[in-house]
């Protein structure tokens, strides 16, 4: 063109702007200015929709602009001031430039209006929007200021942003958009169904979806949206079922319907509904286009439980961006495949990809899963680099990172170095602190202060606290959660109904836990049978447990491993066989009897129920073995005084690559310690250290003191304790006492001064003074007998009276000493009588050494006869019956009454097995198990 005037520029401007070509209009309008020629407001206008499109860069050309705007009679253009705000909004980080353009405008239109209220809703500044809104029909006139449906658009996605009143206004909005008749404009309605939709509101998202003339696709996607947050996925596939033909569907709508799958109740359904999906795409040619359809496919996979497939097509995508890793490194870790996801997580690091909190917090979470704390501690430290630290789900990801791998400290550091925190913070500290012993108090402590600050409690929260209340067994403060619970209308949740169940039963309240169970009705769950079980035994109703077991079969409720475990650990501490057998039934019909923790439950149980030939038969059918088999049959053979296949079996776990831990040694020294293998003792001692990198406890230190003990060199004890790395506690002195009375008196001193640090540590304690006083009768020395028993009788404690329990079909018949309180008195005192006769005859006589009363000989004799597990196997005797006679004691079983046992074994040839508190004893055919060393 030879010449050109402000309207050939103005137009070759506007066209390179409706054109997508932004630099273009720029330069165009720079040369513009460099002619001479000013710019019309059409030049103008073009050229600020140029630099809005071109972003931030064009800022300062834009402000050029405006200066120019302000030297020309355009200054009080309302149609460049509108152009001029959304330049603002697009260019300038701060919305003070576009509202001081909106403020000098004399007459504002609708335009004016609805630029500024979206300049505020897009810089997410709801609260200014919708306070402009209310000016605006304030100020509103029938020509001017009435807001659009643009203006409805912004202000309904502003709404959805607000999380306390958002609700409330998007209400009001509804009815202020049904009163300007925009309800069935496309944009305005699918903002609202979106919005009510968001809110779960679902109802009022379908009536607005089916009210509206034309739908589209975002339409359609809003509504499945919000039936996909409430887990409602088949509602969502129906949806676009229905909507499939009638709408133009975008990869958006592929996204959310496959969304929607992983949200079916059932997900095998779900993913056979996302496989036809699969192959649709497939045909269609969409899957290797749009990178977003196989993050959703990635996705889809992973949440049905298909990790294998959701890796294939991860692997083929052609392209990647960081939600495709995010999808993949998440569903990896849902899937417990926490080793593949961090090892994903590591390519991606390699591939140059910049980590989002998503892949930082599904990899903390494989890392703690794993309790890989150098690797969790490597990403901390990345994540710090990468600024990550400060969102706050990365922050509650490394509490629970700590938390898991009992770092207890560094998980105060990360709670305190929290800019900011959210609920899901003060759970994951609270119970960080509630399952460390040592920081129980300080988890009631934070779970006060974070009332006082006013956070809303959950059920995650009652549940974290009542485990760190359950520790310290206090029913005063449980009771008052308890009242907390039924305040914020939670106590109808089944996990804190379990977690009630298990702090009433610690804390012996069987009653309350009754009426909680009672109420539960169809809401029990495994996890409440088990605890109600486990409260029961840890009350000593047996009974009760057992009948719970059984009433749970009746029901065809499931037996877990655990139950039965539980009722079995039960079964062995009261050495109730024919109980444990009826368990060990129930595990063979639930199917369970390979599993390795009820099997190794049934090694212990068999074991301390004295069938030991049980316990190993068991142990050499068992499939699968782990370290708590092991240890069950070691500390089987050794309680049964067999301490060569004890340490048989030990040779065996190693050779099958079993590595012992420090419950194992206790079962080998105990073998040593019970049929004297003084040398063999010490040299498994020094393995533990020096071959096994186990530093000895305690217990094991108890453990050399008795089989020194036992092989009578006292003398060295005192010398053994003095290398020991930490103090003495209480069973390590009772130990020591145990020794000196065994030894017939000798090494008083050393006894004595055990006694001491026992009395001190236990005043109330009576085996402290019994032993005490054992040991100096041991010895003869009746005065200071009489003296131990003075000082039992001034420190007000009472000895447990020694008895002996059989079982038989009518019950459990328990004796005592010289007992006349039984109904068949008669006939088991003849019994004993024609017992001893025969006893005599035999060769027996009354050792009375064990009688620790200084007596006549004759009342030591009568004192002898009638104690308590002589009357136990005189009752059993009065019954006929071929089997083995099995008697429980509480104390330890005279040396008298051993030898008595061997004769009546020997006269009504029968094997009689008697458990005492510290082993078993098998007497058959006058010959004792333990080789008379015990």
């Amino acid at each position: 063109m030879p010449q050109k005037n402000p309207v050939s520029w103005a137009c070759l401007i506007s066209g390179y702007t409706q054109n997508g070509m932004p630099d273009e209009a720029c330069n165009l309008f720079k040369a513009l200015i460099c002619s001479g020629l000013f710019p019309s407001h059409y030049a103008i206008g073009s050229a600020l929709r140029a630099c809005q499109e071109r972003g931030p860069i064009s800022l300062k050309l834009g402000m050029q602009i405006h200066c120019l705007i302000l030297k020309s009679p355009y200054a009080s253009d309302v149609v460049v001031s509108n152009v001029l705000m959304s330049m603002y909004s697009s260019c300038s980080c701060s919305i003070d430039d576009a509202r001081r353009v909106f403020d000098e405008i004399e007459i504002k239109n609708s335009v004016s209006w609805n630029s500024i209220i979206s300049v505020n809703c897009h810089n997410g500044d709801a609260v200014s929007a919708f306070d402009l809104f209310s000016r605006m029909q304030r100020e509103a006139t029938e020509f001017t200021s009435k807001p659009s449906e643009y203006t409805f658009c912004s202000l309904v996605t502003a709404a959805n942003s607000l999380v306390d009143c958002g609700l409330a206004l998007l209400e009001q909005m509804l009815t202020r958009i049904q009163k300007s008749g925009f309800l069935h404009d496309l944009y305005v309605g699918s903002a609202l169904v979106s919005g009510f939709a968001r809110y779960g509101l679902i109802d009022c998202a379908k009536m607005i979806f089916e009210q509206m003339y034309d739908r589209n696709a975002v339409t359609m996607n809003g509504l499945m949206v919000g039936l996909v947050r409430q887990h409602q996925g088949e509602e969502a596939a129906s949806i676009f079922k229905e909507m499939k033909d009638l709408v133009h569907k975008n990869a958006e709508s592929y996204v959310v319907l496959l969304n929607a799958f992983t949200e079916f109740s059932n997900l095998k359904e779900g993913k056979r509904k996302g496989q036809e999906v699969h192959a649709y795409l497939i045909r269609s040619a969409l899957v290797d286009t749009k990178i977003i359809i196989g993050n959703a496919l990635v996705n889809m996979y992973a949440k049905c439980g298909d990790i294998d497939n959701a890796w294939s097509i991860f692997r083929l995508m052609p392209g990647k961006d960081i939600v495709s890793w995010n999808s993949m490194i998440s569903g990896l870790d849902h899937n417990e495949r926490f080793e593949e996801a961090v090892s994903c997580f590591c390519t991606m690091r390699r591939n140059g990809m910049v980590p989002s909190n998503f892949s930082v917090i599904s990899t903390l979470s494989s890392c703690a899963s794993l309790c890989w704390i150098m690797l969790g501690r490597q990403i901390h430290s990345e994540g710090i680099k990468w600024g990550l630290d400060l969102d706050v789900s990365v922050s509650n990801a490394l509490l629970t990172l700590y938390a898991e791998t009992n770092y207890i400290n560094e998980c105060r550091k990360v709670f305190f170095l929290m800019p900011e925190y959210d609920q899901v913070s003060w759970n994951c500290f609270i119970g960080a602190l509630a399952t460390s012993e040592a920081s129980v108090s300080q988890a009631i402590k934070y779970f006060m202060e974070m009332i006082q600050t006013g956070w809303r409690l959950n059920r995650v929260t009652f549940i974290n606290i009542f485990t760190a209340v359950s520790s310290l067994s206090s029913l005063e403060l449980g009771r008052q959660i308890h009242a907390l619970i039924l305040k914020y209308s939670v106590a109808d949740d089944n996990a804190i109904e379990n977690a009630l169940l298990a702090f009433y039963g610690k804390c012996e309240q069987m009653e309350d836990c009754e009426i909680i169970f009672s109420r539960m009705a169809e809401r029990r769950d495994e996890v409440s049978w088990n605890s109600m079980i486990s409260g029961y035994i840890h009350n000593g109703v047996l009974h009760k447990a057992m009948d719970l077991v059984w009433h749970m079969m009746r029901r065809g409720q499931r037996l877990d491993g655990f139950t039965l475990a539980t009722v079995l650990s039960a079964c062995a501490s009261v050495a109730t066989l024919e109980r444990g057998m009826e368990v060990h039934g129930c595990a063979i019909r639930a199917c369970l009897e390979s599993d390795v923790v009820v099997g190794s439950a049934l090694v212990d149980m068999y074991a301390k129920c004295g069938k030991i030939d049980y316990a190993s038969r068991f142990f050499e059918l068992m499939p699968v073995r782990n370290i708590y088999s092991w240890n069950s049959m070691i500390s089987g053979y050794a309680r049964h005084g067999h301490g060569q296949k004890a340490l048989e079996l030990f040779t065996q776990m190693k050779h099958h690559g079993q590595s012992p831990d420090h419950v194992t040694f206790v079962g080998v020294l105990s073998a040593c310690s019970h049929v004297g293998l003084l040398h063999e003792g010490f040299q498994h001692f020094k393995s533990m250290d020096e071959v096994y990198g186990l530093a000895p406890r305690i217990e094991h230190f108890s453990c050399m003191v008795d089989l020194l003990g036992r092989a009578g060199d006292v003398n060295k004890i005192e010398e053994f304790i003095k290398t020991m790395p930490m103090d003495p506690n209480v069973l390590m002195w009772r130990t020591v006492l145990g020794a000196c009375c065994r030894a017939n008196g000798r090494n008083t001193e050393l006894g004595r001064r055990a006694a001491m640090m026992l009395i001190e540590l236990e005043p109330q304690n009576a085996v402290n003074y019994v032993l005490l006083s054992n040991m100096h009768a041991a010895g003869g020395k009746w005065e200071d007998m009489a003296e131990a028993r003075s000082a039992m009788r001034k420190a007000a404690v009472k000895k447990e009276a020694g008895c002996s329990w059989v079982n038989m079909k009518d019950g459990v018949h328990v004796f005592v000493a010289g007992d006349q309180t039984h109904p068949e008195k008669q006939i088991i005192y003849e019994k004993l009588k024609e017992l001893m006769n025969k006893m005599r005859d035999a060769g027996y006589v009354p050792e009375t050494k064990y009688v620790l009363y200084d007596l006549d000989p004759e009342n030591k004799e009568e004192l002898l006869s009638y104690h308590s597990e002589k009357l136990a196997v005189a009752f059993v005797l009065t019954r006929k019956s071929e089997l083995p006679i099995r008697i429980m004691k509480n104390l330890r079983v005279c040396g008298d009454c051993h030898t008595a046992f061997k004769y009546i074994s020997k006269i009504v040839n029968r094997c009689i097995v008697l458990r005492d508190s510290n082993r078993f004893h098998h007497f058959d055919g006058g010959i004792c198990s333990c080789g008379d060393y015990w």
